[in-house]
């Protein structure tokens, strides 16, 4: 689906689900390596920017894992200017170190449109 389009850069977000289905850190670090192997086979001069995965109200309990995950893909995308990692873990935490409310739907999930503003904040420098 990707790869047909052409695109000069990627920003992907993956593991939420993942992980809260049963996936360990490793794998999906290793699925996000598998998608990078197969674009830059056919696109190699493709930029991929992973959005860690980030720290949610409903999902509080699975962050060592999800932390894990993204420890393992930053230390994949380091040495490789065609990559990069955008960390959205700590400016989602308010003062008590806890995802901060007012960034999430009722869910405790989704994001809130303030939520997706400080996405938009740290995600531009990637595509500028």
């Amino acid at each position: 689906l990707v790869i047909r389009h052409k695109p000069r850069i990627i920003v992907f977000y993956a593991g939420d689900n993942d992980i809260a289905a049963g996936k360990t850190p490793r794998q999906v670090a290793d699925d996000f390596k598998t998608f990078v192997a197969s674009v830059h086979a056919a696109l190699p001069s493709t930029r991929i920017a992973f959005i860690g995965i980030k720290p949610s109200i409903l999902r509080w309990e699975l962050i060592a894992k999800m932390r894990e995950a993204n420890a393992l893909i930053r230390t994949h995308t380091t040495g490789d200017d065609r990559l990069g990692f955008i960390d959205v873990d700590g400016p989602m935490l308010g003062w008590d170190e806890k995802p901060r409310k007012n960034l999430f739907v009722e869910d405790g999930l989704h994001l809130t449109p303030l939520g997706y503003e400080l996405w938009t904040v740290l995600v531009r420098p990637f595509l500028e």
